[in-house]
């Protein structure tokens, strides 16, 4: 393969990456300022995740529904709901499209310390979370408003898009050297991961709690819940990896990083509060 060919067989796989590639900003910034340009593919449509998580999360009620595990509790149902009802409007400070979503609220009977916002609105809580953290109705709206903005972020696209931007990358590396390195593609994985991938899902669980915090206060929940809240996960969740090697910021970092913005969403409470 001579020096020239490989020139042109790498600018052609840049146009190709290129093309395939946008840059979008789905969101406006709100008060905390969110304002990071996300890259996503264009051929992998917010439709076309919204659509495979709609069918995901069908596919986990219809299992938690056959199992008896669906919406057995009817007072932690209710208290979800009734917080998502208050929440759910403030997503139009930072896209108002997301208003028309087909929001939906369940809870499943399940022990485990987790809640999730599917792309395009499908939210799950698990009974877990609420029963051994002893939640606030405060705590569950700063939970509930960091897995929404996950959604309203498209966090879940942005991650697709990461995954097939770095499989082409060692496609190309693979194909531009004929295959004679090979046996490094591992290693090159595994350092574009911790280089790059991991400190990019930080990154999103950083805006999300950020946009979570301003939700919850826009509805008349106290911000500062989720720093309680954090307290909480980190008596119970035990030791951390390195946060360099973690997909989410340590605990003392996101608490820090949360007081931080606290002066500019504690007042957003307290005018919904006072509206209220």
């Amino acid at each position: 393969m001579t020096a020239s060919f490989t020139r042109r067989l790498l600018l052609a796989a840049m146009a190709t990456w290129l093309t395939a590639c946008t840059q979008v900003s789905t969101t406006e910034g709100g008060a905390i300022g969110v304002e990071r340009k996300q890259r996503m593919f264009a051929l992998l449509s917010n439709e076309q995740v919204n659509q495979m998580a709609a069918q995901s999360y069908a596919g986990s009620l219809d299992q938690a529904r056959k199992q008896g595990r669906l919406n057995t509790d009817a007072a932690i149902t209710k208290r979800v709901r009734a917080v998502s009802q208050k929440l759910i409007p403030q997503v139009v400070a930072f896209r108002k499209d997301a208003l028309g979503w087909p929001w939906e609220v369940n809870v499943e009977r399940n022990d485990e310390l987790n809640a999730y916002c599917a792309p395009g609105g499908k939210i799950m809580f698990f009974t877990g979370i609420v029963e051994r953290l002893k939640l606030s109705d405060d705590e569950i709206a700063a939970i509930m408003g960091h897995e929404m903005a996950h959604a309203l972020r498209e966090h879940g696209r942005e991650r697709m898009s990461e995954v097939y931007a770095k499989q082409i990358g060692l496609q190309l590396f693979s194909a531009v050297t004929g295959g004679e390195y090979d046996q490094y593609l591992s290693l090159a994985d595994q350092v574009a991961t911790v280089a790059y991938s991991l400190p990019h899902s930080r990154k999103h669980e950083s805006e999300a709690d950020a946009i979570g915090l301003e939700l919850a206060a826009r509805a008349g929940y106290d911000p500062r819940a989720a720093i309680t809240l954090w307290q909480k996960m980190a008596a119970v969740g035990g030791g951390q990896p390195p946060q360099f090697l973690s997909t989410h910021p340590s605990n003392d970092t996101r608490i820090r990083e949360m007081q931080a913005l606290m002066p500019r969403v504690v007042p957003l409470y307290e005018v919904a509060r006072n509206k209220g």
